[in-house]
C-alpha cells in the first residue's frame, strides 16, 4: 500500500511543477536569453507595476538580448577605463558595468550629470544605456504581477525621438519623448503613454531606440492607481 503522505507529496510535486509551467508560458518559445543578476543584483526578472533599469537588459548576448550596431561598450568597456572617469562617488562595479558586452552603459557623473541644471535629476550613479544608433533594441525578461494597462515614465536625455516597446515580440506601444533637453546629460523625467499587459506572469518586453538619446529606466504604473502630483513644464510633466 503507498502511504498517503507519499501521494500528498507526489501531488503537491506536480502542482509546483504547473505553476512553474504556468508562469513560464507567456515567454516566446525557443527565446534563449535569461533575466539579468550577477553578484549584487539578485532579483532576477524586474517586476511591472515598478522599474524596469535599461543597463539590466537580458543575459544572452547580440541577437538574443539585443542588437548593437557595433560590439563594443563605448561607456564601461572604453569611456570608462580612463582613470578620470573612476570617479570617487562610485566604484569598480559601476565604472565597469556589463563593459565586455556590446551596448552601450555608463553611470551619472558629478562632472558630466550634475554640474548643471537637469528638468529632473537622476540619482548619483544611475546606470543608463547610450551611445545609441537606429535600429537597436534589448530585451527584458519582467515578471507582470498583474494584467491590464500601464502608465509609462521615461528617465531620458537628449532628443524627443520616438521609441517602441513590443510584447513577445508583438507590437505594444509607439511614444514620442515630450521634450528635447539639449544635451545627452541633461535629463528630464515624463510619461510618455501606456501600454498594455494582457496576461501575468513572466513576459519579453523589447525596447526598440534610434540614434540620440541617453536611457536610465522606465516605471510602469497601473492606470487607476492615484498618480504622483506633478509639475508640468511645457510637453513636459514632471513627478515630484
Amino acid at each position: 500500500m503507498i502511504k498517503r503522505s507519499t501521494v500528498s507529496c507526489a501531488l503537491l510535486a506536480i502542482a509546483g511543477l504547473s505553476l512553474v509551467v504556468s508562469s513560464n508560458a507567456a515567454l516566446p518559445p525557443g527565446y534563449q536569453g535569461k533575466p539579468f543578476q550577477d553578484s549584487v543584483y539578485t532579483a532576477g526578472p524586474q517586476p511591472i507595476p515598478g522599474r524596469v533599469e535599461c543597463a539590466y537588459y537580458d543575459l544572452g548576448g547580440e541577437g538574443v538580448a539585443y542588437h548593437d550596431t557595433d560590439p563594443t561598450n563605448h561607456g564601461s568597456g572604453e569611456l570608462n577605463l580612463k582613470p578620470e572617469h573612476h570617479r570617487p562617488h562610485a566604484n569598480p562595479y559601476i565604472w565597469g558595468f556589463r563593459g565586455n558586452e556590446g551596448v552601450g552603459v555608463s553611470y551619472t557623473k558629478d562632472f558630466a550629470d550634475f554640474n548643471h541644471t537637469n528638468f529632473v535629476a537622476p540619482a548619483t550613479n544611475q546606470l543608463y544605456i547610450g551611445w545609441t544608433a537606429d535600429g537597436e533594441w534589448c530585451n527584458y525578461t519582467v515578471n507582470v504581477k498583474k494584467a491590464g494597462a500601464y502608465r509609462v515614465i521615461a528617465l531620458y536625455g537628449n532628443a524627443a525621438n520616438t521609441i517602441r516597446f513590443s510584447i513577445n515580440h508583438q507590437p505594444a506601444g509607439e511614444y514620442k519623448l515630450p521634450l528635447a533637453t539639449g544635451s545627452m546629460h541633461i535629463w528630464n523625467k515624463a510619461e510618455i503613454g501606456t501600454i498594455t499587459f494582457r496576461e501575468a506572469g513572466l513576459q519579453l518586453l523589447t525596447f526598440h531606440y534610434n540614434k540620440g538619446n541617453n536611457f536610465a529606466y522606465f516605471e510602469f504604473e497601473p492606470i487607476g492607481k492615484p498618480q504622483q502630483p506633478v509639475e508640468e513644464v511645457g510637453a513636459d510633466v514632471r513627478r515630484l
